[in-house]
C-alpha cells in the first residue's frame, strides 16, 4: 500500500510560481515511477509530467514544457513539481501518482498508475 499526500497548491497571479510536493509512504519509493496529472473544471484529467525511478528520465507535457519541472528526492520519499510562469489555463486540481509495476503503455498513460493522492488545488488569476 502506498499513500501519497500532495501539498503546495494555492492561489497565485499569472506569471507567478508554485512548488508542489508529494510525500509518499513506504520504504520503496525509489522503485516507483512517479507522475503528476491535473484536472480542470469540466475537463478530463490530463498528464503533466513524469519521472523515472532514479530521476534520470523525465517527460513533460507540451503545454508545460519549459515552465514546469518534475523532480524527486528519494532520500526524502518526495516528488516535486516546480511551476513557473503560471497561466490561468494551469488552474486545476493537481494529483501525484505512483506506478509500482513495470511500464506497459508509457509514463504518460494514467492506466500505469496504481496509487493516487487526494489532489491539491492550484488557481491562477489573470
Amino acid at each position: 500500500q502506498v499513500q501519497l499526500v500532495e501539498s503546495g497548491g494555492g492561489l497565485v497571479q499569472a506569471g507567478g510560481s508554485l512548488r508542489l510536493s508529494c510525500a509518499a509512504s513506504g520504504r520503496t519509493f525509489n522503485s516507483y515511477n512517479m507522475g503528476w496529472f491535473r484536472q480542470a473544471p469540466g475537463k478530463e484529467r490530463e498528464f503533466v509530467a513524469a519521472i523515472s525511478l532514479t530521476g534520470i528520465i523525465t517527460d513533460h507535457a507540451v503545454a508545460v514544457k519549459g515552465r514546469f519541472t518534475i523532480s524527486r528526492d528519494n532520500a526524502k520519499n518526495t516528488l516535486y513539481l516546480q511551476m513557473n510562469s503560471l497561466k490561468p489555463d494551469d488552474t486545476a486540481v493537481y494529483y501525484c501518482a505512483a506506478s509500482t509495476g513495470p511500464l506497459r503503455n508509457g509514463m504518460r498513460s494514467q492506466t500505469e498508475y496504481d496509487y493516487w493522492g487526494q489532489g491539491t488545488q492550484v488557481t491562477v488569476s489573470s
